[in-house]
C-alpha cells in the first residue's frame, strides 16, 4: 500500500468539500422537476442540499426521514470512550430547509409508478409524494443471526441509542474484564470502523479498567482497512490487550449469556458487541432493487438502478453495490454525483460521462493519536465500473497527534458540507 504524505492526503480529503463550488455543466436554462430523497445520511442529506444549489427555486425536493436528526456513524467511536458526546455528532435538517428542502419524517413504505413516468413513494401515516426521480439512500440493514438480540447485544453501527447501550455496558464492565467484537465479512459500512473500534476500547480499558482485554473475531481472512496500521496496533500499541481472530464466522448468539458461537469456537463475554453482516436497506431489498444479491446494482453515472423497469429510481450511500466503500465520505461524493445527473436529465442532457468520487477517514488509534486512508475511485467506461485509481491509495505512515487533531477538521468540514 501507498505511504501518500500527511499534505497530499489534506489535499484528497478535501476535495469531496471543493466540489460544492462546482455547479453542474448545465446549458444557460432553468430546470425543473421533482426529486424525493428516502434517507437524510450523509448520501442523502448532500444529495438533497446540492439539488437545491446546483438546481434553484425550479427543482422541488423532498427529504424523507423516519427521525428529525442524523447520528453520524462518524466519530461515533469516540462517544464509547467518553471523548465526544452524542449531541457533537447529531446534526438536523434545519439548514436544509432554509435552503428550500421540504422535510417530511415518516417511514418510505414503499415505491409504485401509477401513472406514466411519475413516481410515488408511499409513507406510512402520510400522503405519498409523486416526484420524476426517487433517490435512495436509507443505509443497512443486518443480515439475521441466530439468537443474536441487538437490545442486549448492542452493534452500535447505526449510531443513536445503540451507541449509548454499548457505551453504558462499557462503563459498568468489570476490571479484569472481557470485551468481544465481531467483524461482518466484507463489504460492509465503514471497513477500517471495527478496527479502529477495538483501538479507542483498548486504549480506555488501559486506563480505567486495568487487566481487561479485547477479542477481535474478524469473519475475513485478514484486517480489511490499514492493514498496517492496525496489524502494528494491535501487535505493539495494545500489545497485550487485544488478541486478534481472522476467518471467525459468527454462526449464531446467545444474548443471554454473551456468547458468540464462531467458526473458529465459541467465546463468552463481559461486554459483545455484534457487529452482524450487513445488506442493503430494507425498503430498496423489498422494492426488488437488489437483484439476486444482497446490495444494488447501479449505473455509477447516475446511480439509476440497473434493475428493468426502474428507470428513474437511484440508489446512493451504502445500499449501492458498484464495489465502492460504503463510508460517509464517499457517500458524499456519490451524492453529487447523483445530483449533478439528475439535473442534466431535468435539462434533456447525458450525465457526466467521467465521474470521480473519493473516500478519506481518520481512524482513532489512542486517546491523542490517528492514522488515516485515502481511495479516489473514476470511471472506467470500458468495464462501466468505478474503479481504484492506484496511486491514490494509501494509509498514514503512522499514528500521530496530528492526525488526531486534523480528524476533527476534516469531520467539520464534512459535516458542514452535508448538514449546513
Amino acid at each position: 500500500m501507498n505511504k501518500i504524505s500527511r499534505r497530499h492526503f489534506l489535499k484528497l480529503a478535501g476535495a469531496a468539500t471543493a466540489l460544492a463550488a462546482t455547479p453542474p455543466l448545465l446549458k444557460a436554462q432553468s430546470v425543473s422537476g421533482r426529486v424525493v430523497v428516502v434517507g437524510g445520511g450523509f448520501a442523502g442529506a448532500t444529495l438533497a442540499k446540492y439539488l437545491k444549489l446546483w438546481g434553484g427555486a425550479g427543482v422541488a425536493v423532498t427529504l424523507v426521514d423516519a427521525n428529525p436528526a442524523h447520528v453520524s456513524c462518524i466519530l461515533s467511536n469516540l462517544v464509547l470512550t467518553n471523548s465526544l458526546n452524542l449531541s457533537q455528532i447529531t446534526f438536523n435538517y434545519a439548514a436544509l430547509q432554509q435552503l428550500g428542502v421540504n422535510f417530511v419524517q415518516g417511514r418510505a413504505t414503499g415505491l409504485e409508478k401509477p401513472a406514466g413516468s411519475t413516481w410515488r413513494v408511499q409513507i406510512a401515516g402520510r400522503t405519498p409524494l409523486d416526484c420524476e426521480h426517487v433517490v435512495l439512500a436509507p443505509g443497512i440493514e443486518f443480515q439475521p443471526v441466530a439468537g443474536w438480540d441487538p437490545n442486549k447485544v448492542p452493534h452500535a453501527w447505526q449510531a443513536g441509542a445503540q451507541t449509548t447501550l454499548l457505551k453504558q455496558q462499557i462503563q459498568t464492565m468489570p476490571a479484569g474484564g472481557l470485551f468481544i467484537m465481531t467483524i461482518p465479512p466484507k463489504p460492509y459500512r465503514c471497513p477500517p470502523g471495527p478496527y479502529e473500534r477495538a483501538c479507542v476500547v483498548a486504549d480506555y480499558l488501559k486506563r480505567t479498567k486495568p487487566g481487561s482485554k479485547v477479542i477481535v473475531l474478524d469473519a475475513n481472512p485478514g484486517i480489511v482497512a490499514e492493514p498496517e496500521t492496525f496489524t502494528k496496533a494491535f501487535a505493539q500499541t495494545h500489545a497485550g490487550v487485544i488478541e486478534y481472530h481472522p476467518n471467525a464466522a459468527l454462526l449464531a448468539v446467545n444474548s443471554d449469556q454473551r456468547i458468540a458461537n464462531t467458526s473458529v469456537g465459541d467465546f463468552k463475554a463481559d461486554v459483545l458487541n455484534v457487529i452482524a453482516p450487513q445488506k442493503a436497506g430494507a425498503l430498496i431489498t423489498s422494492a426488488g432493487l437488489t437483484g439476486t444479491g444482497l446490495w444494488a446494482p447501479v449505473n455509477p453515472l447516475n446511480y439509476e438502478s440497473m434493475i428493468g423497469g426502474m428507470e428513474g429510481v437511484h440508489i446512493i450511500g451504502d445500499s449501492q453495490g458498484t464495489g465502492q466503500p460504503k463510508s460517509g465520505h464517499i457517500a458524499n461524493a456519490e451524492a453529487k454525483v447523483c445530483a449533478d445527473a439528475i439535473l442534466r436529465a431535468f435539462a434533456g442532457e447525458a450525465p457526466d460521462p467521467a465521474p470521480t468520487t473519493n473516500s478519506a477517514c481518520y481512524s482513532p488509534i489512542t486517546a491523542n493519536t490517528a492514522s488515516w486512508l485515502t481511495a479516489v475511485y473514476a470511471y472506467n467506461p470500458a468495464t462501466k465500473t468505478m474503479d481504484l485509481v492506484p496511486a491514490s491509495f494509501g494509509e498514514a505512515a503512522s499514528p500521530t497527534r496530528d492526525n488526531y487533531e486534523d480528524m476533527f477538521d476534516w469531520s467539520a468540514n464534512l459535516f458542514a458540507d452535508t448538514f449546513a
